[in-house]
């Protein structure tokens, strides 16, 4: 399998050379040169444990990985997950049912993919004899799920970029309490936006990205993607064979990653209902999704901070595939998109999508009725999800954060604060982080004073 950029530019690249360099050199983002079609195979997928499951869909993408290797990877990956399912299906009422990501090392989705993109990293260092420097913008969970993969690596040095004051104090506490010495938390003043545009611009400096070795962490890292779409493939393959046609896949989202990754795989053959796209009062996506238009506008903070952006990253790939892989028409998107923050899809709403947004008061009130009816808690992103289920049709809502994490929102819905162990000890941990100007001189100078 060979990886091209969306954009049409530079030769196409393995699979570990296109995790390596996270961004391909034109700016574009890697996707598959032809996506696979399991349609053939989804029977043979039925029963097996998460790992496994893992490697037998990673095979067709990880062409240049031995499988035995590959199989090795994934049961490291997964092995400290604190439920053998993984990522297991929970039944709230007939019709109605919460898959869990949250059981990794840091309480949120972005462990599964994460937690082996590490040891992908670890294996690219060993073989090429390298170091390397991984570089993120997270607007929570990502840079806590990144860290938890690579630190303590040899051979890596993590850079994590953060919005001072709109993340959780916890998830904070989770990037910037680690002790690891090849960790670094850089809290900017800002939008998650403001820091993802500085990550861009220094990705775009191709000659500082070789010399410096970096690779991006985010959701533009074509691993995580698929990574995650074994999870939507691991819930499809348990729903009853009478739901699969019909159900829909409710995505709390906002930089579209974990949407893409199910709608993917539904290119792939797996014969997924319909994707419910549901966000937090940072509604861009929402509106696109009901109108066709695509207009940025200003970051509001929110109940469900990790949600509250506008520029999302993996709106590329969607348009790269909703644009019939036209390389040319594609770039010419996202020029009109970064120069008018406006852009109208073809044809007006793409088709298999529905979507939802939920402010914040409504949060707290899906939070309430969710617990009320079900006795059952959720994050505040969750509780996105719940937000104008569609009536009739089976419901699958991407439960994305352990809601420990987000202790006063939860007390404020329900006068009961969730707590978690592991969280709980960040509390007696000292708080490593380094404020800096949202500027890229200055987090070259950071990175390049502390890079391996």
């Amino acid at each position: 399998m060979r990886y091209v950029s969306t954009r049409g530019g530079g030769p196409a690249v393995a699979f570990a050379e296109a995790v390596a360099s996270g961004l391909a050199p034109d700016g574009g983002l890697y996707v598959p040169a032809a996506l696979p079609d399991f349609s053939g195979e989804l029977a043979d997928f039925r029963g097996l444990p998460y790992a496994a499951l893992c490697t037998r869909f990673l095979r067709r993408f990880a062409t240049d990985i031995p499988e035995a290797e590959l199989a090795a990877l994934a049961e490291r990956a997964y092995a400290g997950f604190d439920r053998p399912e993984v990522t297991p299906l929970i039944e709230l009422a007939p019709g109605l049912r919460v898959l869990e990501l949250f059981h990794g090392p840091t309480l949120a989705f972005k462990d599964v993919a994460l937690q082996l993109l590490g040891p992908l990293y670890a294996r690219q260092c060993a073989l090429r004899g390298e170091t390397i420097n991984v570089l993120g913008a997270t607007s929570g969970d990502t840079g806590a799920a990144a860290i938890h993969g690579l630190m303590g690596r040899p051979g890596v040095a993590i850079f994590i970029l953060y919005p001072e004051g709109r993340v959780s104090p916890l998830q904070e506490r989770q990037m910037a309490c680690t002790g690891a010495a090849n960790v670094h938390a850089l809290a900017i003043e800002g939008s998650f936006d403001d820091a993802q545009a500085v990550l861009k611009e220094l990705f775009a400096d191709g000659a500082y990205r070789a010399g410096r070795r970096l690779s991006a962490v985010n959701s533009i890292n074509i691993a995580r993607i698929l990574a995650q779409c074994v999870y939507y493939l691991y819930a499809w393959l348990r729903l009853p064979e009478a739901e699969q046609a019909e159900a829909e896949f409710v995505v709390p989202t906002g930089n579209f990653g974990n949407v893409l990754a199910g709608w993917m795989l539904q290119r792939m053959g797996v014969p997924i209902g319909r994707f419910r796209v549901a966000t937090n009062q940072n509604d861009i996506l929402y509106h696109f999704f009901r109108t066709g238009e695509y207009r940025v506008g200003a970051v509001e903070p929110s109940l469900a901070p990790s949600m509250d952006i506008q520029v999302a990253s993996n709106f590329e790939r969607f348009l790269y595939y909703g644009l019939g892989g036209d390389a040319g028409e594609l770039a010419g998107a996202m020029a009109q998109i970064q120069a008018a923050g406006l852009y109208r899809f073809p044809g007006g709403a793409p088709a298999g999508f529905a979507a939802s947004r939920c402010r914040d008061q409504e949060i707290l009130e899906r939070i309430r009725h969710i617990h009320r009816s079900y006795g059952y808690i959720v994050d505040p992103h969750t509780a996105c999800g719940f937000q104008d289920l569609a009536p009739g049709r089976p419901s699958v809502v991407l439960a994305t954060a352990h809601p420990a994490k987000f202790p006063e929102t939860i007390k404020t819905a329900i006068g009961v604060a969730p707590t978690h162990p592991a969280l709980e000890a960040l509390w007696s941990r000292p708080l490593v982080r380094h404020k800096i100007e949202a500027d890229a001189a200055a987090i070259r100078a950071f990175i390049d004073a502390r890079a391996v």
